[in-house]
């Protein structure tokens, strides 16, 4: 009777550790999937200057156009929906009450088109504390700012658990 115990106790732990790591398998495959924020070194006791890396982007083939370009729609490479291309942007980070914006600081990075057609992102992140977190973008079209010709996404919210599926 006791071995069946024992034997019983052995099996009811395997399950719960074969469970878990079904669960933190799920979770890996966005934390995984390369969509970082790294925090650049400045020196400035108030830095906010970020470098992100974000996997977008699909082949033209089978995309009847994703971006709507005087009248007409048309594909971008590195732009949209996707995974095909991986592209890095400087930033900086702002946040004014609740609202955080990210505005480009190298000007050609993502594209040398006047538009950028940004889809949902999570990156992920780890803070000042070592607690990993991400930081979300929401899908948007931004535009090129005409004078700085920077590049500034809006929305951007940071969550514990990864808001988008990075498809």
């Amino acid at each position: 009777m006791k071995e069946v115990k024992t034997t019983s106790v052995i099996l009811i732990c395997c399950a719960i550790l074969l469970g878990s790591f079904s669960c933190r398998h799920e979770t890996a495959s966005v934390i995984d999937s390369g969509n970082r924020v790294i925090p650049m070194q400045t020196g400035k006791k108030t830095a906010n200057e970020y470098m992100c890396i974000v996997s977008l982007g699909h082949d033209a083939n089978g995309c009847p156009g994703c971006v709507l370009v005087q009248g007409k729609y048309m594909h971008f490479d590195c732009q949209g929906r996707g995974n095909a291309c991986r592209v890095t942007a400087a930033v900086t980070l702002n946040q004014i009450g609740t609202d955080i914006t990210a505005t480009t600081t190298d000007t050609f990075g993502l594209t040398s088109e006047d538009f950028f057609l940004m889809p949902d992102r999570s990156l992920n992140y780890t803070d000042e504390k070592g607690n990993r977190i991400f930081l979300n973008i929401p899908g948007q079209m931004a535009y090129r700012d005409t004078t700085t010709l920077q590049f500034t996404f809006t929305g951007l919210f940071f969550t514990n658990v990864p808001e988008y599926s990075n498809d």
